[in-house]
């Protein structure tokens, strides 16, 4: 596991390096994009010998001023800061059993309440817990259903139906999965699942090879529903502090908005079916 989170490590900082664009003109055509690792060395303030071990992951012991430099230098955020953080210092990351998930029954109750959005329960893994009678309708899912939703949005077509800019949600959806695969290094089933869609599906290929790193908390939703059509939707995500890595997601629509109307029309229209979509 060592040797492969520091081939990570490299992996991650050339993805960054290759993304920025110098902010001075240089001589000569570059043979590749972004930043060199002479001039990312020189904004961090270290040899280019060192920066160099460190991409090749040769380099297993970094103090913190050296981390924060080359993170400024490369102009990462917060997520990827943390992300980088977990990489460097994997013995300071806290590890949790593996094992199946479960939602609290009162988090559940919550969910199952709320009538005038539609919210689901996430797991660390992107596994369906758990939501209401309009947030598996949303998705177009029966409330018996526990999908991963990592593998509906990259394997499922209607999926690519669903969300109108598929490419935006699914991109969000990958960088969830590196911060986890970052947070939990050994959960063996998180593994798998990335496993799996990398064979599967050639554009989790695609999009996780440019090492995406974000957590999402909050976005406009662009849905086309067989049922109900058009939709744009508030999404909120909330974490669970005393179940980590689990999440509940709200999709709200602003009130008097058409959506809001078509969002109660969906629920009508489950409620009058029994629950099925």
């Amino acid at each position: 596991m060592g040797e492969q989170r520091y081939t990570e490590l490299g992996d991650f900082l050339r993805s960054r390096r290759a993304a920025l664009t110098p902010t001075s003109p240089t001589e000569g055509a570059r043979r590749v994009p972004g930043l060199r690792r002479e001039e990312v060395a020189q904004l961090a303030g270290v040899s280019v010998k060192y920066y160099t071990r460190i991409e090749q992951g040769e380099s297993h012991q970094m103090s913190d001023s050296v981390m924060e430099a080359i993170a400024n230098a490369l102009r990462l955020d917060a997520s990827e800061r943390l992300h980088l953080y977990r990489l460097a210092w994997p013995a300071q990351v806290t590890r949790r059993v593996a094992g199946p998930e479960h939602v609290r029954p009162s988090v559940l109750a919550i969910a199952e309440g709320m009538t005038e959005q539609a919210v689901l329960i996430v797991g660390r893994r992107t596994d369906l817990l758990g939501g209401n009678r309009l947030g598996f309708a949303l998705h177009g899912l029966r409330a018996d259903q526990r999908p991963n939703m990592a593998k509906e949005m990259f394997l499922e077509p209607a999926a690519r139906d669903l969300f109108v800019n598929w490419e935006h949600v699914a991109r969000n959806v990958a960088s969830y999965l590196r911060m986890a695969s970052s947070e939990q290094p050994d959960d063996r089933l998180l593994a798998e699942i990335i496993g799996e869609l990398s064979i599967k599906s050639a554009d989790f290929t695609r999009i996780w090879a440019d090492h995406p790193v974000s957590e999402c908390l909050h976005s406009v939703r662009e849905l086309r529903h067989p049922l109900v059509g058009r939709l744009t939707l508030n999404e909120e995500s909330l974490r669970l502090p005393d179940d980590p890595g689990q999440r509940i997601l709200f999709y709200g629509a602003e009130a008097g908005s058409a959506s809001a109307e078509r969002l109660r029309l969906l629920d009508s229209l489950v409620s009058s079916s029994g629950s099925k979509v």
